[in-house]
């Protein structure tokens, strides 16, 4: 299992949760699935134990049981 957390504004619509998953594709698909995620899905940042995944198209990235998924909304600063 992997904990995925959401932070920001998401948490107001999403809680955080334990799936099964063997790769970031399969987070990415939970992602996916989820309505409550439909405005922010294109532009969301994931980050795997606090580190940010620069690229998210290497899908095949692996996760270990107790890993930590964090999902960022997106971000603007000045």
């Amino acid at each position: 299992m992997v904990k995925i957390e959401f932070l920001g504004p998401i948490s107001a619509v999403m809680q955080n949760s334990e799936i099964q998953a063997d790769t970031l594709t399969d987070v990415i698909s939970y992602i996916k699935s989820k309505d409550e995620l439909k405005e922010w899905r294109d532009d969301l940042a994931l980050a795997l134990n606090d580190e940010i995944i620069r690229e998210t198209s290497n899908k095949t990235i692996t996760l270990k049981d107790g890993d930590k998924i964090s999902v960022l909304p997106p971000v603007c600063g000045g």
